[in-house]
């Protein structure tokens, strides 16, 4: 990994002072010393496309070169403001774009959700017409790259990516921040889930550890996994999957086992059941406050009232957030044939399971007996 005091040394000799983004587990060395050592300089946004639009605010205020850092599945958020925003045929804002470069030549052959994400990483810069360089583990090649980098954003006030490979701006090992804020964990959440829904329920679980630990509970417990989609890349749709099939399927029972910063990152999804009918439609939000699966970095999940988000948003609620199991156990049977979508702000509290492996799964063959089940 670069020295990471070092490449801050070098950002701030250049005037870029400002860090905007969405965490990254190929960037926690960088997110986590931004944090730690400049937490009035760096933004954690709902999404890429958010943190692009926030950096260009920040250039038209200060005229200082910002940087934004994301996953490269972020890129697609990304695309709109940085094409028709960031352009030098409209606004001409220049920023440095920091990506993680999940997938890489096939670098991760047990995610098959990495493999395109990889392959086009570098094409979509070009097709944005946005140059860019592969940074390497070489302290000396970044500061020759940062200069190049910002003497052209600074020229042309466009943007210019910096695409990271793996253990270039992050450790081989995660931090595994543990609190005990509330009494829950996921994993104990999601069983609770299991144990009083109907035994046909369809579930949907957000990327990250909802995924993996959904999975394994399944093997622990000796259950099949025809009633599970596992929403491995795409952060923050599974609960519009799980709305999807609620809506196609009203006979049945659908969860969604979200996750705060997934949530946030398309809130808009949960606006939906106020023009649907999807009364078989239950959104859990597994809330933890952070963006746990990438490092731990804070998210806006235990500032807000998801509740009172929901409500505004035509779900039935509890009125509350649920933080042990048998509130939880009480809202599962509140909500019980409620005649409408309903929703549950979960408090858990951080911390990863670390006995689970890596999910290694046939992605085609998990799927297709999920749709063969349901088309029974």
């Amino acid at each position: 990994m670069l020295d990471q005091q070092r490449v801050f040394e070098q950002l701030q000799s250049h005037g870029v002072n400002y860090y905007v983004g969405v965490p990254d587990s190929y960037l926690n060395g960088f997110c986590n010393h931004a944090l730690a050592n400049y937490p009035e300089n760096t933004v954690i946004a709902a999404n890429e496309g958010n943190a692009v639009a926030i950096a260009a605010g920040h250039y038209l205020a200060t005229k200082e070169v910002p940087l934004v850092y994301m996953q490269n599945s972020g890129e697609g958020n990304a695309v709109n403001p940085l094409a028709s925003l960031c352009d030098k045929e409209v606004y001409a804002v220049p920023m440095l774009l920091l990506i993680g470069w999940r997938g890489q030549g096939n670098t991760e052959p047990k995610h098959p959700q990495h493999h395109l994400q990889g392959e086009i990483t570098p094409g979509m810069l070009e097709l944005l017409h946005i140059p860019y360089t592969v940074l390497e583990d070489d302290d000396a090649a970044f500061a020759e790259t940062l200069s190049k980098a910002v003497d052209y954003c600074t020229k042309t006030r466009q943007p210019y990516g910096l695409i990271a490979p793996k253990g270039v701006m992050a450790a081989s090992e995660k931090a595994n921040n543990v609190d005990a804020v509330y009494e829950m964990s996921r994993e104990e959440a999601i069983e609770v889930i299991l144990d009083h829904m109907p035994k046909d329920t369809i579930y949907s679980a957000t990327t990250g550890r909802a995924t993996r630990e959904l999975f394994f509970l399944r093997e622990r417990r000796g259950e099949g996994k025809e009633h599970d989609f596992l929403n491995v890349g795409s952060m923050g749709h599974a609960s519009s999957v799980a709305l999807g099939i609620a809506l196609a399927k009203p006979e049945r029972p659908v969860v969604a086992l979200d996750g705060d910063s997934a949530c946030i990152m398309h809130m808009g999804a949960m606006t939906m059941v106020s023009k649907h009918e999807a009364k078989n439609f239950l959104h859990v939000v597994l809330n933890n406050g952070a963006h746990e699966s990438v490092g731990g970095q804070p998210s806006a999940g235990h500032r807000l009232d998801f509740t009172k988000i929901a409500e505004a948003c035509g779900y039935e609620t509890v009125g509350q957030a649920v933080t042990t199991k048998e509130e939880l156990i009480n809202a599962l049977d509140k909500l019980n044939d409620r005649g409408k979508a309903g929703f549950i702000d979960c408090r858990i509290h951080k911390g990863l399971s670390g006995k689970l492996p890596p999910l290694d799964f046939d992605h085609r063959e998990a799927i297709d007996a999920l749709i063969d089940e349901m088309k029974g």
